[in-house]
């Protein structure tokens, strides 16, 4: 592995800053395909967002009164399942 100076690193920083700031999408480039690792990245990172948005949306209900079996209801199980899953964040 080659060592590289503080003023290479520099170089190369703005180099790609430059690239980055000059950019022209060309036509297709908002549709391209993600590499798969990317993919399945981006599919975790919405998955956990939409736990925590769910996890956030049951708590508010439960604690404006709505039942476990109205809660469970709402997202397709059962509200002994829901309980079991969510009452620790609820």
């Amino acid at each position: 592995m080659t060592r590289r100076s503080i003023e290479e690193i520099i170089a190369r920083a703005d180099e790609l800053a430059d690239r980055f700031e000059n950019y022209e999408p060309h036509p297709g480039d908002e549709n391209a395909p993600l590499p798969p690792v990317m993919a399945l990245k981006l599919a975790a990172w919405r998955r956990d967002a939409a736990e925590r948005d769910l996890a956030a949306a049951i708590r508010e209900a439960r604690e404006q009164r709505v039942s476990w079996r109205d809660v469970g209801q709402a997202i397709g199980t059962s509200g002994e399942a829901a309980r079991q899953r969510y009452s620790a964040t609820a």
